[in-house]
């Protein structure tokens, strides 16, 4: 099983992030470029092929035109690399406790005599496996790769091992981002 699969057997565990001091926000990305709208929220929803059947959504869906840039939440180094699942061509970053995982963008994995790397050479991206990553570097574009019917970055977290929803995790950096902003501006006047 793939990092942006689940069991369906597994139970849902959430981390609220407001456990996480505002302080460390300050350092977190926006993870696409063209934001549009958010399309498929964290949580129970009918599913996307029709019918009436509902599944767990592990991540949030953002929508923005093929091609937008998608940039890395949270400094870390890549664990995966992977383009075989619903969830497309796909990478995933570790960041201490955080996982964070990016699907369906466009390009490929290829593997070589150094190992497995996720490559997009329209857009000029190649992340390898290892690989360590600053937060806010481009790691891949958006496309309709794997399970999609639309051109979307779906984005999800985990923290410590536990699903998180990655809405309430922008609203905890957009909150701490401005209150370390207006502290600096506090700072700077005095």
């Amino acid at each position: 099983m793939n990092a942006g699969e689940t069991d369906p057997q597994q139970p849902v565990s959430q981390v609220s992030p407001n456990e996480i001091a505002a302080s460390e926000w300050y350092g977190a990305s926006f993870p696409v470029e063209d934001f549009q709208a958010y399309t498929s929220p964290f949580g129970y929803r009918s599913s996307p092929e029709g019918g009436y059947s509902t599944e767990f959504h592990y991540g949030l869906d953002m929508a923005a035109p093929e091609g937008s840039y998608i940039r890395n939440w949270w400094s870390g180094k890549v664990i995966e690399v992977s383009d075989d699942s619903n969830c497309g061509t796909s990478v995933v970053v570790e960041s201490g406790a955080w996982m964070h995982i990016y699907c369906h963008m466009r390009g490929h994995v290829e593997k070589d005599s150094k190992g497995r790397y996720m490559i997009d050479r329209e857009g000029g991206i190649q992340i390898w496996e290892g690989q360590d990553l600053p937060a806010g570097a481009r790691i891949g574009r958006v496309g309709m790769t794997g399970r999609t019917t639309g051109p979307h970055l779906h984005w999800g977290l985990k923290f410590n091992e536990n699903w998180v929803d990655p809405a309430l995790v922008l609203r905890a950096m957009y909150i701490g981002q401005q209150a370390a902003s207006r502290s600096a501006e506090e700072s700077a006047q005095n």
